[in-house]
């Protein structure tokens, strides 16, 4: 098996109207079409990636998280945190690139990753 890629990441979430808010006015994924499951939840564009968003009333939000590629980790938390969502930055480390996390409103964790330049 050879990947091409990573197609989608799915995460579980309490409210898919609160969170498809979060990651449309937020973090400016863009709502795609999306079948219907029978379940709540969103299909979203991350610029050629998409992130799903599932209904689940016990999410069980744990150590787990997806990472955002930014090109400038800096305007993108003062951006967030315009939207009063608190983000947390860390210090650098060699090769991990630049990082923050922050939490959807179901608990989910988000890196954001400024990858180091080559």
């Amino acid at each position: 098996m050879k990947p091409s890629g990573i197609h989608h990441v799915a995460i579980c979430v309490t409210d898919p109207d609160e969170a498809v808010k979060f990651y449309t006015e937020v973090l400016g994924l863009t709502v795609l079409p999306r079948p219907d499951f029978g379940f709540g939840g969103y299909w979203l564009d991350a610029a050629g990636q998409q992130v799903h968003l599932m209904e689940s009333k016990d999410p069980q939000p744990g150590g787990g998280h997806f990472a955002m590629r930014v090109d400038a980790l800096d305007d993108a938390v003062a951006d967030i945190r315009a939207h009063g969502v608190t983000v947390n930055t860390v210090p650098h480390m060699e090769g991990a690139g630049h990082q923050a996390f922050l939490h959807d409103p179901s608990g989910n964790m988000i890196e954001l990753n400024q990858p180091d330049h080559d």
